[in-house]
């Protein structure tokens, strides 16, 4: 066997390890996000009308009638959230986002977080969690798509730009 064929066998080798382990990193993300999410309502999406800490009003419901909306549960102490929050907050910019701040403290000091993490998108303060128990949210960060007022999408955990567009453009 030449050095050639041996590198072939190699890179094929290489080549069949990495697809295998992408099937088992998207069974376990699909089987943990099916976990995380079976409390979660599914169609109707809850109620959510709301002042955002700047003071603007939110009503959730009637803005999915105009065009899908990312809703994001997140937490200013959430490590996972870290990730997601910079690629929520650039997609403000082209989506229409309503983000719900879990039992992160008092609307001055979320303020004060989302203006030094230079976050572009409407958030509403949830400090006792109420609107986590209404749409049944377990963990953050939690993104749901909802769209005419049903609940299109729904993921957990560390997720993509990419793969929060995919999930918008699948409600349309």
């Amino acid at each position: 066997m030449t050095k050639k064929e041996s590198t072939k066998k190699g890179l094929g080798y290489w080549l069949r390890q990495a697809v295998q382990m992408m099937v088992i990193l998207t069974v376990v993300s699909v089987a943990v996000d099916w976990y995380r999410t079976q409390d979660i309502a599914t169609d109707t999406a809850p109620s959510l009308v709301a002042n955002t800490v700047a003071g603007l009003p939110v009503d959730l419901i009637e803005q999915s009638h105009k065009e899908p909306v990312i809703v994001y549960f997140w937490a200013t102490w959430c490590p996972a959230c870290k990730f997601v929050s910079p690629s929520v907050s650039w997609l403000a910019d082209h989506y229409s986002v309503v983000a719900v701040s879990s039992a992160s403290g008092e609307e001055q000091r979320v303020a004060q977080f989302l203006q030094s993490k230079d976050y572009q998108f409407e958030n509403v303060n949830d400090p006792n969690n109420i609107f986590m128990r209404k749409w049944g949210v377990q963990v953050t960060p939690t993104i749901f798509i909802v769209n005419q007022g049903k609940i299109e999408s729904i993921t957990t955990g560390v997720t993509t730009p990419i793969g929060i567009i995919a999930r918008v453009w699948f409600s349309k």
